[in-house]
Order: C-alpha cells, then structure tokens, then sequence
C-alpha cells in the first residue's frame, strides 16, 4: 500500500510539473483554417516569448498582459486562453506554496482536502480551457490532421490534469485528463515525427509507465501501456537538446527524474543552468540547492569533504535568497524593484529540510519555527513547518519542545495528513530515516525491473 501510494503521488507530480514548465508552445503557423487571413506570425512569436519570459521569472502580471493581447490580436488561436490558463494556475500554485517538488513526495497531500480552491480561480480557469479546447476542436473539424491543433488540444488537458491535481486535489480527474494529453501527443508524433515538443508529455508518461511496480506494470501490458524509463529520459533529453520551443521544459523535467535516479549532479547543473537563465526564479535556485543536499548524502560516506563542500554551496543559496530582501545599494534596490521575492516562509521551510537532511536537526528546527513565526505565512506551511520543526527537536534530542510543537499542529487546522503524523509524534519520538533504509524497503529485485 505504501509503494502504491507513492506511484500515485509520482504519477501525479509528472502530470503537475509536467504542466508548470510554460514554455512549450509551437511557433504558430499560418495553416488551413487561418488562411483566409494574414497571420501576424512575428507578432505572435514576439507575444509568446515575451509572455513566457515573465512567466518563468515568476512575474505572473508581465506574463497575463502579454497573453491577453495575444487574445485580443490572435481571437481565433487557442495560445492565448490556453496560456492564460496556465498563467492563473502557476501564480494560484506559487501563491499557496506549491511550485516545490518536494511537496508533491509527501503522501498527505493525497488524501485531505481541507484546503478548498478559490471558486472564482477554478472557475476562470475552466472557462479559459474552455476556450481553448473549443478552438481547437474547431480547427480539427476543419482538418483532423491539424498538428498544432492536435498539440493544444493535448496541451489543454495536460493542463486541466496539473490543476485538477495541484489545485483541486482531484487525483482521479488529473490521471484521466493526463492520459488524454499523452494520446493527443502521440497522434501529434505520428503525423509529424520531428515534432519533438510534442514528445515532452510521452517522455514523461514512459517514465512513469516504466517504474510501475512489476505487478501494476504486468497488468498495464495485458492492456497494451507499456513503457520504459530509460526510454523515457533518453525523450526528454532529446527535447531538451532539440526542441524547438520546449527545451526549458525537458530541463525542468529532468530536473526532478535525475533526484529520483539519484543523478544529482546532473539535477544540479539542469536547476543551476535554468536559474542563471532565469535569474529572477527563485525556485531553480532552491532546486538546485536540494540537488547539491541530496549528492552530499551520497558521497558522505566515501568523501566527507566533498560532502561538506556541496552543503555548504547548498547553504550558501539558501542564504543568499534570506539576505536578498536585506540588499543594501544600487544592486539590492534593482533586485528588488525587479524581481520577485521569494517567500521568506518557503525559503525558511526548504532551508530546514535541507539542514535536516544534512544532519542538523537543531540548526533545522530553527529554520522550520522561523517559516511558522513569520506574521504573512501561507496557513498550510505554516502547520508543515510547526510539524517538521516538532521531528526535528525530537531527533536533536528536545523532546519537551517537540511535544509543544507537536500539540501546536493539532490546534490548527489539518493540512496534507499533519494531525496523523502529530499524533504519532506524541506518542513516541521522530526517527530519521535515511534514504538508504527506505530504498531497501523496497526491494533490489524491484528496482533492478523497474529500471528496465
């Protein structure tokens, strides 16, 4: 049951950042159904990139004026609602702490649903798929060999998945509207096999299929799913070096499967490549940061200073993002006139499970109590944090300020399982458990199929 939940939590993470990486988009074509009249493709092109821009820097507003003159200019192209969509989405995902993969890891978030969506986002967003879809649907109707229509189609469930998983929680919804993308996509392919943005979705889904359990997996091929994960990271990477408007998505997808393949130093230097390229995007730099905890933890054991040398890169990051706001003279003030803050409640979060990780569970408790002290705390990470501060005592050996904590994340409100976990704390203390531990659990036999 335990692994099974973790598949689903994976399976719905691919979906979901899948869908956060913006920028796939097909440079638009004057094709059949547009021919009746002039299709300002530079204008176009210049709306997107500058759309996209901003987007992936996090400025949520550059990037909806953007789109929306793309609809006004473009009223008969499903870009523009469909990255409108995607706009609202990412900036409803941002500003409820959920841009982190790490989030996605945690098998609480599938089962509450006491944090409800905001009814006027949900319905804003169905209303521009809406469009989008039907827009589409359209053009198909006038050519069912309309390959860029048949990629926004897919793109427009893709989308609908990541929200109805990240947003709504609705973890039956997101599968199906994932596996619609991937079929859109692979229909995409056949007709265009160059067409290698559109093979971003398949990679993704032969990946997943590929690191089934073996029952699951032998059961998904009696009904003709089959995949593979070596297949699917070699897709990425090809998109990655050879797509022609989805390469930063391949990246920020790989960005994830290399942790989970234990690819840390390539993690790294995708997270690290994405965050100078985007120097305004505080989340590469913090996925770059995990990257270099996570390879610390692995040469630990063989090369101690090695593994000093990236917790202390790690660190520094973390650092840097708390000191920004404190950026004192020309640079500082641009900075911030600029660019986007990160939230010191996230920062101060992410720091302390990478301290924790790192072993330094009081230096972690610290970090885990400053996110849950500060007055504009997001509600929900504010419980995670009193939760993970409260493991992190327990494991330094303060058990009495544990208990505290612990009983604090039973007086709010129950956010992503944290009552369960606080109730176990009371009743006997937190042990870390390493990531070697876990894996064993699992079974060689497994993983040695699953890599297949």
């Amino acid at each position: 049951m335990r692994n099974q939940k973790r598949l689903t939590a994976f399976v719905l993470a691919v979906f979901i950042l899948g869908a956060a990486s913006p920028a796939a988009t097909l440079c638009a074509q004057a094709s059949a159904p547009q021919a009746a009249e002039a299709f300002d493709k530079k204008r176009f092109d210049a709306l997107r990139a500058e759309g996209f821009e901003s987007l992936y820097n996090l400025d949520y507003e550059g990037a909806r004026r953007r789109f929306q003159e793309m609809t006004k200019a473009f009223p008969n192209h499903p870009a523009g609602p469909q990255f409108l969509a995607a706009s609202l989405w990412l900036k409803t995902l941002n500003e409820s702490r959920r841009l982190q993969a790490s989030l996605y890891n945690n098998e609480g978030f599938y089962k509450e649903k006491d944090d409800k969506a905001d009814p006027k986002t949900v319905a804003e967003f169905r209303e521009l798929t809406r469009q989008a879809k039907a827009l589409c649907e359209a053009r198909l109707k006038l050519n069912p060999k309309d390959t860029e229509a048949l990629y926004y189609l897919g793109a427009v469930e893709g989308l609908k998945a990541a929200f109805a998983g990240a947003v709504e929680r609705s973890f039956m919804s997101a599968l199906r509207n994932g596996s619609d993308a991937v079929d859109r996509h692979r229909e995409v392919v056949k007709l265009d096999p160059n067409f290698h943005d559109a093979e971003v979705t398949i990679g993704m889904y032969d990946y997943v299929v590929g690191g089934l359990p073996l029952p699951i997996k032998l059961m998904a091929a009696i009904g003709g799913v089959r995949g593979s994960k070596k297949k699917g990271l070699a897709t990425l990477e090809r998109v990655a070096s050879e797509g022609q408007w989805a390469r930063d998505d391949a990246k920020s997808m790989l960005i994830v499967l290399y942790k989970r393949e234990k690819r840390y130093a390539d993690a790294y230097r995708n997270a690290s490549e994405l965050a100078a390229k985007y120097g305004r995007n505080y989340i590469y730099k913090m996925e770059a940061a995990d990257a270099l905890v996570s390879q610390a933890e692995v040469e630990r054991a063989r090369d101690p200073e090695a593994a000093k040398k990236s917790e202390a890169q790690a660190f520094d990051i973390f650092e840097s993002l708390l000191t920004r706001d404190r950026a004192t003279g020309r640079e500082g003030a641009q900075a911030a006139a600029t660019g986007p803050r990160a939230p010191l409640d996230l920062v101060h979060y992410s720091y302390g499970d990478a301290l924790f990780v790192a072993g330094h569970a009081d230096r972690a408790a610290k970090e885990f109590l400053a996110a849950a002290a500060l007055p504009n705390a997001e509600s929900g990470l504010t419980t995670r944090a009193r939760l993970r501060a409260a493991q992190a005592l327990d494991v330094a050996g303060k058990r009495e300020e544990a208990l505290a904590q612990y009983k604090a994340v039973l007086a709010r409100a129950n956010v992503f399982d944290s009552h369960e976990e606080a109730k176990r704390g009371l009743k006997e203390p937190f042990k870390m458990a390493r990531k070697a531990d876990d894996e064993s659990a699992n079974g060689e036999q497994g993983a040695k199929l699953n890599n297949q």
